[in-house]
This record gives C-alpha cells, structure tokens and sequence, in this order.
C-alpha cells in the first residue's frame, strides 16, 4: 500500500466526526513514518524529499477532509436544532390553540350560566311580587267577608227589632206556617187518591171476580205430551229421515225429542215428556220444513236459534202473567221463572195457568173479604208453585225451593210464608196465607184440572234422565219412545269406545235397581268426535 493509496482511504473516513477523523490521521502518520523508517536504505535523499512532498500534501488533504467533516457534522447539528425547535414551536402552537379554545368554551358556559342565574332571579322577583299580590288579595277578601258578616248581624238584628222575633223563633214560625200549608194539600191530595184508588179497585174486583169465576171453569185440557207436524207433502218425510238416518238421527240428538215417523199421511209425532224440548223441536222442523235445506249442520243452526226463540217466548209468558195479574216491581229473575212454568206440568195441569188462576182467585177473596192486601193477595199465588221451575235443577221439595228463591230476590216475608204454608208444611199465620191455599186448593179440584198418570209419568222420565246424568263423563241425555229408550251424549274426551260398553252396562243396572217400569228399556250411547279448521 503506498501513501496516495492510504491518503485516499481515509475518505472513508469523511462521514466520521472529527475526533475519529483525527485518530485515524494520526495512526495513518504513524504508519507511514515507520514505513519510511523501513524504506530509508533504498532511497533516503530521494523519498525524503518525494514524503516531504506527499507529506504536506496530506497534511493539507487531511486538514481538507478534518475541516469538511466538522463543518458536515455542524451543519446537520444546527439542522437538527432548527428541527427541533420547529416541532417545539408547532407543539407549542397546538397547545395554544387548545388552551384557546377552552378557555373560549369555558367563557361561552360561565355565558350561558350568568344567564340562567339572571333568568332564575327574575322569575323569583316575579313569584315575590305574585305572591305579595295573593297576600294582598287575600287579606282585602277577609276584610270583605269580615265586613259582609257585620253587615248580615246588622241586618238580622234589624229584622228582629222590626219582626220581634229571634231567629230561632222566626225560623220555628216559618216552618210551622208551610208545615201547615202542606199538610192541608198533603190531605186533599190523600182524599184524592184514595177516591180515584177506590173506584179503581171497585171497577177491578168487579173485573177480577168475573175473571176468576169464568177460569174455574174447564177451559183447556190437561198437557200432553205429543205434537204433531203437519207436511206439505210424504216426500219431506224422506227428506226429514236423510241418506241412512242421519238427519232424523241429528234432529233426535240436538232437541231430545223422539220423532215418530209412521203411516200417518202428512204428519210427524215429536214425543216427549219436556214441553220445552218438544216446542224447540216442533218451531226447528217447521223451519227445516219451510227453508227446505235439510241437513246436519243446518239442523244444528236451526234447533240453535228455535231454542233462542223459546227462550224469548219464555220472557214473554212471564211478562204476560205478570201483567195479567196487575203485579209490578217483581224481579227479572222470577219474570224469567214464571215464563218457564208455562213448560212445566203438575198432574196433567199447567203450572203458569195454574198460578195465574190461584192469583186471580186469592185477589178476588181477598176483596170480597175487605181489609186484606189485594195486590200482595195476587203476588203470593202467582209465586206459590215459582219452586216448580226448578224442581228438575235442584234437590229439594217445591215449596222449600220457592221460599229460597223468593228470599233471594228479596220477596216480602208475606209472599214467603204464603209460598211456605200453602202445602201446610208450616202452620199458616197470616189471612193471605190462608186465602193461598185455598185459592190454591180450588183451581186443582176443579173438574179435568189434573190428570194422576201422567204426572207418574213424567216423574219417571225425568227419573231416568237423572240416573244418566249422575254418571261421570257424560254430557247430556234425553228420554224418548216414551221411557223405552235413553239416549245418552257422552264427553268424548273422557270415555273412549272400550268404556261405552262398560257405561251402559252401569247405567243400565243402575236402572234395573232405582226404577219402576213396564217392558225394557234401551240405553244409548252416543260418542261423537269434531274437528274444526278453516281455509284461508
């Protein structure tokens, strides 16, 4: 390696700070002083003065590069002071900035807040100043009730000086003043009533007892326990039975009733023991009859509506008896109660007509007798036999549940001895007690009033119909072929096909045991499963 090839490396080197620079001079010069050391035999005078040349040149050269390299380094420090002084500056700008804008916002608050309180302050002056107003109001209101009280005291103690009387004593006088007035009109008014009352009740009893005389006599027959459908023709009656039986089967179901279809030209037999179930089926065939459509499901709406009809018909009887007997402020209850007794027989004879007659004569005793209660006479003997209505529902004697239902509907205790004692089940204690019984002992002997058998009858039927009933799981059931046969609807939910023969066999024991009857008698069961969709 020569000394150019050595000066030239250190350019290497220009990048170095000046302190490395200086060292790797300095070991250069010490490399190349003990190379000269070595080379001084060849040619000592002649490189002496060739190194003393190169020498000064490198000297310069490094002098050269050990300045540029200071002044390299200087420049890039200063640079990254203006650097760093620069971000100083933004930061310090940012900071500002911020520190700005806070302070705005914190200004804008301490704003907003001066001018609530401001807001706040005013409403408060404002409520003061309302108040005060009030205080005032209020104390210029007492002063003038304070005021128009000493003028009242001031005009009452006129008055007295004037009248002479004290208030207590000018009060006394003027209530015993209209006192008398009132009762004077009170007694006109009273002899008025009474006159117009008795006239009334004359022409009435006059009324009454000619009503009462003629009903004692036969007037209509005892109930039975058939109805006949007239046809239009003996083709309906295919019509009425349907493909296989299952229309005539489906009218049977719904209504209870036995449907009796025979050689009779032009005619249906509906039996039954329950007048109401034969006038639902009766009104449901004549509709069938006369729409024309005759099938299950239009049987079902039919017999619906022919038994919301009968019921309507029910509301109407017990109005109608009511009215018929002059008797008002009876409850809708027992309105709805007397309507069903037009449904309900006692030995052949129908119980509404009977209780309109037991009414109408115990009204007519007791106006002849004079001094009784006419109205509470009539009221008493139209509810005597109101238990009848429902001796099929609840356990017990008619008479024991008529007085209950009376006392639930709040009937006099008049009315509810009456009902007690007209079967001398209690000793009678009042004169209407007495005029009951008799009234009611006089419309059942008179002659073909009450028929014995047929009340042994329906007795029977409904018998059979309640054995039926006390069994578990079944739904209804219904007497029919006059006691021949019962038809029983059971809850298909609980008995399945298997205990159907085992409920029958029950029943029909059950039946053997508690019931007197002639020939046989057919159970029937019935299982019948729906299910019901719509598409839409």
């Amino acid at each position: 390696m020569d000394f150019l090839t050595f000066i030239n490396g250190l350019s290497i080197f220009s990048d170095m700070s000046s302190g490395d620079i200086l060292v790797c001079v300095i070991t250069g010069i010490i490399a190349l002083v003990v190379g000269l050391i070595i080379a001084f035999p060849v040619g000592v005078a002649y490189r002496r003065r060739v190194a003393e040349a190169e020498l000064g040149s490198a000297e310069e050269e490094a002098r050269r590069i050990v300045n540029e390299s200071i002044k390299t380094a200087e420049s890039r420090k200063k640079e990254a002071l203006v650097e760093a002084k620069d971000e100083i500056h933004r930061l310090r700008s940012e900071a500002d900035k911020e520190i700005k804008d806070r302070r705005s916002e914190v200004q804008r608050q301490e704003h907003r807040n001066q001018q609530k309180e401001e807001s706040l302050e005013k409403k408060a002056d404002s409520l003061d100043k309302k108040e005060e107003a009030i205080q005032e109001k209020m104390q210029a209101a007492e002063e003038r009730l304070t005021e128009a009280e000493q003028i009242k005291k001031s005009q009452f103690e006129m008055l007295e000086r004037i009248s002479g009387y004290s208030e207590e004593q000018a009060k006394a006088q003027l209530l015993g003043e209209v006192e008398a007035k009132l009762a004077h009109d009170k007694a006109l008014r009273i002899m008025q009533f009474e006159q117009q009352l008795k006239d009334e009740a004359e022409e009435k009893a006059r009324e009454i007892l000619g009503t009462a005389v003629s009903r004692c006599a036969p007037d209509y027959v005892a109930e039975a326990t058939v109805s006949v459908v007239p046809l239009p023709n003996d083709e309906m009656k295919g019509r009425i039975i349907g493909r296989e039986g299952r229309n005539i089967r489906a009218l049977e179901t719904l209504t209870g009733v036995d449907l009796i279809i025979d050689d009779t030209p032009e005619a249906i037999t509906l039996s039954s023991f329950d007048p109401v179930r034969r006038e639902i089926a009766r009104l449901s065939l004549e509709k069938l009859i006369q729409d024309g459509r005759i099938h299950p499901a239009r049987i079902e709406e039919t017999v619906e509506k022919a038994r919301k009809e009968v019921d309507a018909k029910i509301k109407q009887d017990g109005e109608r008896a009511v009215l018929e007997c002059g008797i008002h402020g009876m409850a809708p209850e027992l309105i709805r109660l007397l309507g069903r007794m037009r449904y309900r027989t006692s030995y052949g004879q129908n119980v509404l007509q009977h209780s309109i007659e037991v009414a109408q004569i115990a009204g007519m005793l007791a106006s002849e007798m004079g001094g009784v209660d006419v109205n509470l006479a009539r009221r008493a003997g139209l509810l005597h036999d109101i238990g009848k209505a429902l001796t099929h529902e609840i356990e017990g004697s008619h008479v024991n549940i008529g007085v209950d239902v009376a006392r639930k509907y709040k009937e006099s205790e008049g009315v509810i001895h009456a009902i007690e004692a007209h079967h001398n089940d209690v000793e009678p204690r009042t004169t209407v007690a007495w005029l009951v019984q008799a009234a009611d002992a006089i419309s059942a002997a008179r002659p073909g009033a009450r028929r014995e058998n047929l009340e042994n009858y329906i007795k029977r039927l409904e018998k059979l119909e309640e054995i039926a009933n006390s069994f578990e799981g079944v739904d209804n059931c219904f007497a029919i072929q006059a006691g021949r046969e019962v038809r029983i609807v059971v809850k298909p939910e609980l008995i399945d096909d298997d205990h159907m023969v085992l409920l029958a066999h029950n029943i029909a024991e059950k039946i053997e045991s508690e019931l007197d009857y002639p020939g046989q008698i057919k159970v029937h069961l019935v299982r019948e499963s729906r299910a019901v969709d719509y598409a839409k």
